[in-house]
């Protein structure tokens, strides 16, 4: 079950049940989880923690130490939960600070040299695609895709079932839903992924037009939100309302009010 060549320290915990590939290192505080299956040339560090059934395919990086210069070799950790896929050469870095932890959910798919940085929150049935490239601090909910070659700047949240198109980039919130394209840019809502996670037509039709009254009305955004509370009641649109209000560092705005191409009409699909 375990390469003659892996080096592990004997402080590390692992399941009797895991597999670790050739040239693997696994260092003292690293606790893995039953059936796990570790590649060639994987590398664990820092405070990290795995679950169950997650395969680490070759070279990759998990719980090394943060890309902070405030960062000074504290013992900081990462967290990853169960049935997690990561390709080639994914890096996860562990938090900047003790008390903290970056935090992988479940059945999440990070694709080849996807990168996620310190004190991130991935959620569960989360998918980078190859090359997204997540800052610290980033917030991606559950259900999002983050197509190749994404950008995404540090504290951003993702909401949930949002998807960005490939080569995009933010550095304001993305609404739950939602499709980004190019920087800060919104295309409408993400009607493929909705109808896959079993969104019916009318529930589609009314997230389309919620999503019209708050970001191509022309309405000032907390007009717009004052509105919208009195209009859409189910749990979708109570999601996309909170998240929108909680935003911090602003929302991607929609490319039809900035002056950008107008969307193909989706009829509520």
């Amino acid at each position: 079950m375990i390469h003659p060549t892996a080096v592990i320290h004997s402080g590390a915990q692992l399941h009797s049940s895991v597999r670790v590939g050739p040239h693997a290192v696994i260092d003292a505080d690293v606790c893995i989880g039953p059936d796990c299956v570790l590649g060639p040339g994987v590398y664990l560090t820092g405070q990290t923690t795995l679950g169950a059934r997650n395969r680490l395919h070759a070279g990759c990086v998990l719980g090394d130490a943060p890309q902070d210069l405030k960062y000074r070799g504290e013992p900081t950790g990462l967290r990853v939960g169960d049935d997690n896929v990561f390709r080639e050469h994914v890096t996860v870095h562990r938090s900047n600070q003790p008390g903290d932890v970056t935090r992988i959910g479940s059945n999440n798919f990070l694709m080849q040299h996807a990168h996620v940085g310190h004190n991130a929150v991935l959620g569960n049935h989360v998918i980078l695609a190859g090359g997204a490239l997540l800052a610290g601090h980033v917030e991606v909910n559950d259900r999002a895709f983050v197509s190749g070659n994404c950008l995404v700047h540090q504290f951003v949240r993702v909401g949930e079932l949002a998807m960005m198109q490939g080569g995009a980039a933010i550095s304001k919130d993305l609404p739950p839903y939602t499709m980004a394209r190019g920087h800060n840019g919104l295309c409408g809502l993400n009607t493929v992924g909705l109808r896959r996670a079993g969104f019916t037509s009318d529930q589609r039709l009314e997230l389309k037009r919620l999503y019209h009254l708050l970001f191509r009305s022309g309405l000032p955004l907390e007009q717009a939100l004052a509105q919208a509370r009195t209009r859409f009641a189910t749990d979708a649109a109570q999601c996309l309302l909170a998240f929108v209000a909680s935003a911090k560092r602003g929302v991607c705005a929609d490319l039809g009010r900035r002056g950008g191409a107008e969307p193909a009409s989706d009829n509520g699909d």
